[in-house]
């Protein structure tokens, strides 16, 4: 994690205020409403179990398949820029490499999972969220806040979780295919049901294939750019299978690969004194594998045993070198992730007590031998959570002992309280932490160390206290919190720690870092009408010298509307954000942006629609990391069979 010189927030920013005042005045003009329909009134990722909004003792918010399929949205990392709590810095359009920062906690301060699979690098920490297909994903859920007690390192910031499409009652196809600006296209394919009875067997397939021409990546002007078209290929295919051996005892598999082909500008290599641009390009393949079975052993004894295994992999190609020393090298970087994990949930009239037992195993192959290392964590965990009329309650505790860094426990308490049938008031304190990636502990730079072997794992705590408001029309949230972190690492050169030996710079631990601050959400329907707002008040800085986070701004919202009429249905979204800062010092500034999107969709009968998105509407001209360029206007159209 890089830091910056803190800058005084710019003044007189119209849009922030609209956003809040919106959110904040609408539950009290809507409360008389009657409650209506309820859509995703289940959440799992909060408690590793189904529960519904109303018990929920997390800030959560879920993208649903409809929300996903109105967007046209064409990359995951566009459907989340306009979500609730989060940042995206991208090196590029789609295809590119990207970061996710939740409440302003690093990428890596996070954990993501594919139902219930942990992804990621552990060399950078992060996951490929550039090779993460869109158009297989039914649904995401987003739980803000530490979630260490349920899911062990990194669950800092929050946890994502994607779901893919499963299958259930009589059979249904589903395809699509559509191609706009940038020269993008896209065309994907899906097949769901169930044969029923007592033997149920559920099934669902999906393929899918994306590809742009793009743009380069890099200004013009810069001597790393080379001015050709970067562009992406992505290759996707998902399968889900579950078989009903009995009433309450269930087998599944869930298989999901990704391949990607990403063209990027790398630093301009000279072969014998001539510039020459190399077809720099990053190959990346994700895989999230999984069996389960999932068994009632008795009405209130559940029991879930589930054996996954998770890979990312890179290649990245690039010219590197001058003169007769030019030369293509190939720098490849592979993570497995081999997991079991083993959930008992036994209920107590209204309360659950949950056990769990976890083994991860990471180990890493690389070009880079200093890399070449595994580690195994061995977590369990114990959580009870409480309900009693009005009363809501959890308490967790769990300790995930390292081949690494030995044993870590962290616990979590947490109350709720609903003052009113559509009102409840929460409030949580919670301990989490997050160990060194391979590339913080044992990476080479130029020839020199990079890592440091005896980094310690970050540390963290947060103090939350949260107002919802939901009466089946309209909803309303706002979270208050405050989450210290110790044993901060960054990126530093020169290397204030043994100069001599890291002399290319190092990861370190710092002292502390503190992420604080507000975010509100709110949404409601009125006739035909579906507005949405949400507002992040943020203030992610380093403790030891007062200085602003990377790339994080310290406002962000998003404003959308969605009108239905007959077969017609079109909707209007803006993206605002507030000015970042790219490096150390707070000397190179990203300029706040504002991004206006559109979409509508035409239902031609009952199964075929045809769609269309335009990005950026009036061509705005901004950056998400230094030098990099972003998509201006974007125009895609296509044609829909059937709803996956």
């Amino acid at each position: 994690m890089s830091v910056i010189q803190t800058r005084p927030a710019p003044a007189g920013f119209m849009p922030f205020a609209f956003a809040f005042s919106f959110a904040a005045g609408l539950p009290s003009a809507v409360s008389a409403q009657a409650p209506q329909q309820r859509m995703d009134d289940i959440v799992v990722t909060s408690t590793r179990t189904p529960q519904g909004r109303a018990d929920l003792l997390a800030d959560a918010t879920v993208i649903s398949a409809a929300q996903i399929a109105q967007s046209g949205a064409n990359s995951i990392t566009t459907l989340l820029q306009a979500q609730r709590g989060l940042e995206i810095v991208q090196n590029g359009g789609p295809g590119s490499s990207a970061t996710v920062y939740l409440r302003g906690a690093e990428g890596k301060q996070s954990v993501v999972l594919i139902d219930g699979i942990r992804i990621g690098s552990s060399t950078s920490g992060e996951p490929s969220w550039q090779t993460i297909p869109l158009s297989q994903i039914d649904r995401i859920e987003i739980v803000y806040g530490p979630l260490a007690t349920l899911y062990g390192a990194n669950a800092v910031g929050g946890v994502l979780q994607i779901f893919t499409r499963k299958g259930e009652g009589a059979p249904r196809l589903a395809a699509s295919a559509g191609a706009g600006t940038y020269g993008s296209r896209s065309v994907d394919a899906s097949l769901a049901g169930s044969t029923g009875g007592e033997h149920n067997f559920r099934y669902a397939f999906g393929v899918a294939r994306q590809s742009a021409d793009g743009f380069s990546v890099k200004k013009p002007g810069l001597a790393s750019q080379d001015p050709d078209k970067d562009g992406y290929e992505r290759e996707s295919a998902n399968a889900s299978l579950s078989y009903d051996l009995a009433p309450g005892h269930q087998l599944g598999m869930i298989l999901l690969q990704s391949r990607l082909d990403a063209q990027f500008d790398s630093s301009v290599a000279a072969a014998r004194g001539t510039r020459r641009y190399y077809d720099d390009r990053n190959l990346s393949r994700l895989g999230a594998y999984a069996l389960t079975s999932r068994n009632r052993f008795t009405p209130d004894w559940t029991s879930q045993l589930q054996v996954s295994q998770s890979r990312d992999e890179l290649r990245s190609i690039a010219g590197t070198g001058t003169g007769s020393a030019y030369r293509i090298a190939t720098d490849r970087f592979d993570t497995t992730q081999n997991s079991i994990s083993w959930q008992n949930d036994i209920a107590f009239g209204p309360d659950l007590l949950q056990a769990l037992l976890e083994r991860r195993e990471e180990s890493v192959d690389a070009t880079s031998a200093a890399l070449e290392r595994k580690r195994t964590t061995d977590s369990a965990a114990l959580s009870y959570q409480l309900r009693r009329g009005m009363h809501l309650a959890s308490a967790s505790v769990r300790n995930d002992d390292s081949s690494q860094f030995g044993s870590k426990t962290t616990g979590s308490i947490a109350y709720g309280y609903r003052f009113a049938p559509a009102w409840r008031a929460n409030a949580s304190l919670a301990s989490s932490f997050r160990q060194p990636t391979f590339n913080e502990l044992y990476a080479v730079s130029g020839g020199r160390p990079y890592g440091i072997p005896d980094n310690r794992p970050e540390t963290g705590r947060n103090a939350e206290l949260g107002l919802y408001y939901d009466d089946g029309m309209s909803q309303f949230s706002a979270a208050l919190y405050r989450s210290p972190i110790s044993n901060l690492l960054v990126n530093a050169n020169p290397c204030p720690i043994r100069p001599a030996v890291y002399a290319n710079g190092c990861a370190y631990n710092v002292n502390q870092a503190l992420l604080r601050g507000l975010t509100v959400g709110a949404g409601t329907r009125l006739g035909r009408l579906q507005l949405r707002a949400s507002l992040d008040l943020q203030d992610p800085h380093d403790e030891s010298n007062d200085r602003l986070l990377q790339r994080r701004a310290r406002r962000h919202a998003a404003l959308a509307a969605d009108y239905v009429q007959g077969a017609w249905r079109a909707g209007v979204e803006a993206v605002l954000s507030s000015e970042r800062f790219e490096y150390a010092g707070g000397a190179t500034r990203l300029p706040g942006y504002g991004l206006v999107n559109l979409h509508a969709s035409l239902a031609l009968n009952r199964d075929w629609s045809v769609f269309g998105r335009i990005g950026n509407l009036f061509d705005k001209d901004y950056e998400l990391a230094k030098n990099y360029a972003t998509e201006g206007r974007t125009i895609f159209v296509g044609v829909r069979y059937g709803f996956p």
